[in-house]
């Protein structure tokens, strides 16, 4: 939890005279998923209700509240609510009039806004759960907010329009009051959208196309192959950029991406920035939701910061450039609103030295082969030894995943050798769960008592803040929080080899930096090897020792590399795809260079396409 120590705290526009003398109140949300009847959270405030006299705790109709003139002694009880059903913030005196919406009482509210702007490209960065999605329906239009009085039907929009300060923002919520102006998201949920349209590819897009420029954006985006093909056939990377596709096809002013770079390799991503980058050039307003830090940092001209707590609020500071914004991100400090978001700050280690702690083998191959339909693999030969981290890189389609299930035994290769006496532990690609409990349940079931203390606990289960979600029911997790999970049971489980597909996926950029250090913890205690695909470079970048490289034609061919020394396999992947990363200066954290740029010419010509100092 974020916590912001000033006397002076906020509530929805009212004030009460604490017994210290001092003006101020603070805001009770009430995480309804953790407090259901029969659940000790729910227990608990049943006992506290009414206790003051006052009835600032209420309990009726088998539902709690909170209410915001509570007494301090019943919100000190309401803080010590267990399970993390009752969060109480403190909230700095200037947001008083700054708030946008409210959904309700002891619900999410959200301060402030960020700002499209014309000709640019403005991004938002921050943790899951803290109001970007809200902010997009509402500058979207979907919501009209209510500047914090959920009570009464929202203000109208010359009020809400007042409360702004002059500038981008309130000039551009004119123009959605007068409807004046067009907008396209591209959602988050893109899983979703076999459900919204069960027909072909081209029948979506041609639906959505109002500029008749079909064929251009089907050949920009990658999708043209596609266009005979049914959504349902599709993977995660092959819905991406049809969902990119759509959004960029329709007339608008505004475009709103939410998460664009899930499922699509580094190749896939940087065509994604060179659309959206375009879109911008052409007048538009583009704002995109993104935790691919190296693809933010590439793609926005400012960005904004949004931090707070996880289902209770959430608050927006204002744009910064792009560099400036994620080194105060990583640091965990923002200065000008004197507010730490983060215990510790994310660290990318200059010169660290790879892999000089691993042993013996513990698995080995040589040369496999794997047929399906008109696909071909060819992985040549490798091992990965204890205490290692491998990471597995590569362009969608080129047969990681398929290797992946070959060692785990899912699937048998047609030639070749696979030595199998180690014991595998498998996260697939696509988290999903049927199981019916709670993530409690769910975790006594695979993993007995192991997560609840001791070492796993501190090194993977709290840094991924899953012991906050053992109240939940396992179907109903967002995709962030069932990644979490199920990485949390991959590292739980006794094995000798982890095998770990595309971890960061639905991760904000926190998360996913905590989940690359939990990987490497878990190896390096245990003496275990792990081999992790993924497309966040910042992520392999943390976790890898050495890297697998894989080249090829998507859909056609595959060939597996290595693997090779985290520098060596940096530089061939990369020269496959003529990019070159630097690193900041300050942060250390891998920067991609502009194509053509002094810094890319030279680092190409010197054959450094990723600088590990």
């Amino acid at each position: 939890m974020i916590e912001i120590n000033l006397n002076k705290v906020l509530g929805y526009r009212r004030h009460i005279e604490y017994n210290n003398g001092g003006t101020g109140m603070k805001v009770a949300v009430l995480i309804q998923d953790r407090c259901k009847p029969k659940s000790e959270a729910f227990r608990y405030l049943e006992k506290y209700a009414g206790m003051c006299g006052a009835e600032c705790i209420q309990v009726e109709d088998k539902k709690c509240k909170i209410l915001e003139t509570a007494c301090p002694p019943c919100f000190y009880r309401a803080r010590l609510c267990p399970g993390n059903a009752v969060i109480v913030i403190n909230l700095p005196k200037e947001l008083e009039t700054d708030m946008t919406h409210c959904y309700g009482l002891n619900a999410f509210r959200i301060f402030r806004l960020p700002a499209p702007r014309i000709k640019q490209i403005v991004g938002i960065l921050g943790p899951n759960g803290v109001g970007k999605s809200t902010a997009i329906n509402i500058l979207s239009g979907a919501i009209k907010p209510n500047l914090g009085d959920w009570e009464n039907a929202p203000p109208e929009w010359e009020e809400i329009i007042s409360t702004f300060p002059r500038g981008e923002l309130r000039d551009y919520l004119g123009l959605v009051a007068e409807q004046e102006v067009n907008i396209a998201v591209k959602p988050q949920n893109i899983d979703k959208l076999p459900k919204l349209w069960e027909g072909e590819v081209r029948g979506l897009l041609s639906r959505v196309d109002e500029r008749g420029e079909l064929k251009k954006y089907s050949n920009l985006v990658g999708v043209t192959h596609l266009l005979d093909r049914g959504l349902s056939s599709l993977s995660g990377g092959e819905l991406q950029r049809v969902a990119i596709c759509a959004t960029i096809l329709k007339e608008a002013d505004v475009y709103f991406f939410d998460e664009p770079s899930s499922y699509l390799d580094i190749y896939e991503r940087m065509r994604m920035v060179r659309i959206l980058q375009d879109l911008a050039e052409r007048g538009k307003r583009v704002i995109v939701v993104e935790h691919d830090l190296a693809i933010l940092d590439v793609l926005c001209d400012l960005v904004h910061i949004v931090y707070g707590e996880r289902a209770a609020y959430g608050i927006f500071t204002p744009a910064r450039s792009t560099r400036s914004a994620i080194n105060m991100y990583l640091d965990g400090y923002l200065p000008e609103e004197n507010v730490r978001i983060r215990e510790k700050k994310i660290e990318f280690l200059r010169g660290r030295i790879r892999g000089e702690g691993v042993g013996l083998p513990i698995l080995k191959w040589g040369d496999m082969e794997k047929t399906l339909g008109d696909f071909s693999l060819k992985t040549g030969e490798g091992m990965v030894r204890s205490a290692e981290v491998v990471g597995v890189v590569g362009p969608n389609a080129t047969g990681k995943t398929t290797m992946v299930k070959m060692i785990a035994g899912e699937i048998e290769p047609d030639q070749g050798w696979c030595t199998m006496d180690a014991k595998v532990s498998y996260k697939s690609q696509h988290v999903h769960t049927e199981f019916e409990g709670t993530v409690e349940e769910w975790l006594n079931l695979e993993l007995g008592n192991k997560w609840r203390s001791g070492e796993f606990h501190t090194q993977v289960v709290r840094p991924l803040q899953v012991d906050q979600l053992v109240d939940l029911q396992a179907r109903k997790l967002s995709g962030g929080e069932l990644q979490a999970v199920s990485i949390t049971i991959c590292l739980g489980k006794e094995a000798d080899l982890y095998l770990l597909d595309e971890p960061s996926a639905h991760l904000d950029a926190n998360a996913r930096m905590e989940a690359a250090k939990a990987i490497r913890r878990t190896m390096e205690s245990n003496e275990k090897a792990a081999m992790v695909i993924d497309h966040d470079i910042y992520f392999i970048d943390i976790v890898s020792d050495s890297l697998l490289v894989f080249d090829g034609e998507g859909g056609k061919n595959g060939n597996a590399v290595g693997p090779l020394t985290l520098r060596k396999g940096m530089n061939k992947f990369l020269k496959d795809i003529d990019m070159t990363f630097r690193r900041d200066h300050e942060s250390y954290r891998p920067r991609i260079n502009k194509p053509n740029s002094r810094k890319d010419r030279e680092q190409k010509i010197a054959g450094e396409y990723f600088y590990i100092e």
